[in-house]
């Protein structure tokens, strides 16, 4: 399997708190890894950390066998590579639906204006915002928005996308329409790391779950054994509470 992502031993602290101990992970190409857990578990953390929107206390991130954290690039490089797609949608207010998903691929990607449109609104287009160009977030609903967010972040043609919890702020009847879009890119073969609480997407389109709680990860395995056969009580415990909901 080719590796496009390789964590080790990853630590954060905050103070004195330490909110990820000691993670070990890979992500394949092609690969949809989904974490789940409790809130306050780490999970955004390490997303965030994967990311470089923090940055680790201590241990690797290998990105196809690099360790990003001492190559000398610039952070908006790796992250267009490594795109991120965020559960407050993150769209800059004052600009169009298509110029949200233009202004990354001129200033990062130094690509003309004429092709970042092109390629803005093949994205736009496959998320079912085409006709949304024009507007400008405040006129679109959430549901709208975060799918806007995955097209600016495919933009980018980044080699994997990390989602964190894109549908906890939405209403419940926007999920659906967010989660149908990502189903249809895990399918394309689109490399997918996914912080969800949708356990229903988890179980149906993931090839992996991780279960992390208090900031390790107690397990990683198939949705069929995390969510029918769960090695750790405490795997067994969470999904007893979040499926009884």
């Amino acid at each position: 399997m080719d590796n496009i992502l390789e964590i080790r031993h990853l630590r954060k602290t905050f103070g004195v708190n330490e909110v990820l101990k000691d993670i070990n992970f890979s992500v394949s190409k092609g690969e949809v890894v989904c974490i789940i857990g409790a809130s306050g578990s780490g999970k955004s953390t390490l997303l965030r950390c994967i990311n470089l929107l923090e940055y680790p206390t201590s241990g690797e991130i290998l990105f196809h066998g690099q360790n990003i954290l001492q190559l000398d690039i610039p952070n908006s490089v790796y992250r267009a590579k490594m795109g991120m797609v965020f559960q407050q949608f993150n769209l800059f207010n004052n600009l169009t639906v298509l110029d949200n998903c233009v202004v990354g691929q001129v200033k990062v990607l130094k690509r003309d204006k004429q092709t970042a449109r092109k390629i803005a609104m093949e994205y736009l287009d496959l998320v079912g915002m085409a006709q949304f160009i024009n507007a400008k977030p405040h006129q679109i609903s959430g549901g709208q928005k975060q799918r806007v967010a995955i097209a600016r972040a495919l933009s980018m043609e980044p080699e994997a996308l990390l989602f964190d919890e894109p549908t906890s702020a939405l209403d419940p009847e926007m999920v659906g329409e967010v989660l149908k879009v990502m189903k249809n890119l895990a399918k394309s073969g689109l490399t997918m790391l996914v912080v969800t609480h949708e356990m229903g997407f988890a179980h149906d389109v993931a090839n992996r779950v991780v279960f992390m709680d208090e900031g390790v990860i107690v397990e990683d395995d198939v949705p069929e054994v995390i969510f029918n056969n769960p090695r750790n009580e405490r795997t067994r415990t969470f999904l007893k509470r979040i499926l009884e909901k």
